[in-house]
């Protein structure tokens, strides 16, 4: 039988363990706590007896981390943002992403009002963003397209836009008209 090894829950390998995290992975503070935690729980399961004494010194080095700099929830909250506005996601999804990786809503009002200020980060634009990505409206084939525009039309829906959004992304009448409501120069 294996024997399971129990995680070093000291302040040097906590630290250790959040630096190589973050050296992988742009995180929250509150992604960062998750995976401290969940280290934390190995380390119980398999016997520690220092397991809750960790506790504090996961918040003091999330704590000293966000001081420093090295965590900052309204800057991850605004790249996430904009890396998923790109993307095509509507600002629902983006809310909702913020939100089940732990960032506060108050970081997250902010990253959607910081994207509402740029027409390139419009819903349509981000929309139309989604349309090339999927590869619906305009660039399906001609004479397949009045066909499957219900189905176009529940994709976008599903991504969480309005109806007259998605009409608006769909209504382009080529590639290039998609283009330019990506860079945000609306027909």
């Amino acid at each position: 039988m294996r024997r399971r090894h129990t995680p070093d829950l000291s302040e040097r390998a906590l630290e250790n363990a959040a630096l190589h995290y973050l050296q992988r992975f742009a995180a929250s503070s509150e992604q960062l706590r998750r995976v401290l935690m969940r280290r934390l729980k190995r380390a119980a399961l398999a016997g520690a007896e220092d397991a809750d004494e960790a506790r504090p010194r996961i918040e003091a080095l999330i704590a000293r981390y966000l001081e420093a700099g090295l965590l900052d929830d309204r800057r991850f909250a605004e790249a996430q943002a904009a890396g998923l506005q790109r993307r095509g996601a509507s600002r629902h999804r983006i809310r909702q992403r913020l939100a089940a990786k732990g960032v506060a809503a108050e970081h997250a009002d902010a990253a959607l009002a910081e994207l509402g200020v740029r027409p390139d980060t419009s819903e349509l634009a981000a929309a139309a963003a989604l349309v090339r990505r999927r590869r619906l409206g305009p660039y399906r084939a001609a004479g397949s397209r009045a066909e499957h525009r219900r189905k176009d039309l529940a994709t976008l829906a599903r991504a969480g836009f309005s109806l007259s959004t998605a009409r608006r992304a769909l209504a382009a009448d080529s590639p290039e008209a998609i283009e330019r409501l990506i860079r945000g120069e609306e027909d």
